[in-house]
């Protein structure tokens, strides 16, 4: 079986199963954006989300530790004060830098958390889209082997 084929059978299984559960709709579930996901740079990813060169912004802010005592599991959330509708968190020095998307119904708290996965540290950006625009926090998350710093 070709490379191709597992990979379209693999994301067909998982959001499949999303669906029927009733996490997302079949429609969320083929409407995922493969370009940003597969984009192998920080530029490459923000123009597949549409968004252009984000914009620094107080409104945006990163919940994760400073210190990553394993990088296969670091938790990170976002919040907003603003009306947003869509986060997405980037990883810098990840080999794809973008880790999660996330889209927010009208009326929902904009809030978000998850674990995602470091290979190293890295700068971890969060991205706001609210009102047609995109805006940002970055931070630098050191990842650590057992949690001795440096």
């Amino acid at each position: 079986m070709n490379q191709q084929r597992r990979d379209l059978l693999k994301y067909t299984t998982v959001f499949g199963l999303m669906a029927s559960a009733g996490l997302i709709t079949t429609a969320q579930a083929e409407e995922w954006n493969k370009a940003a996901f597969e984009g192998k740079s920080l530029d490459e990813v923000f123009k597949a989300l549409g968004a252009g060169t984000p914009d620094k912004s107080g409104a945006v802010v990163i919940n994760a530790p400073d210190i990553a005592e394993n990088g296969a599991v670091v938790p990170v959330g976002i919040t907003t004060n603003l009306k947003a509708n869509q986060f997405a968190i980037l990883v810098e020095k990840n080999p794809s830098p973008l880790a999660a998307e996330f889209f927010i119904p009208s009326g929902t708290e904009p809030f978000v958390t998850t674990r995602i996965k470091m290979a190293q540290t890295s700068n971890v950006y969060a991205l706001v889209k609210a009102d047609g625009k995109w805006m940002m926090a970055v931070k630098e998350i050191k990842v650590t082997l057992g949690g001795c710093g440096g």
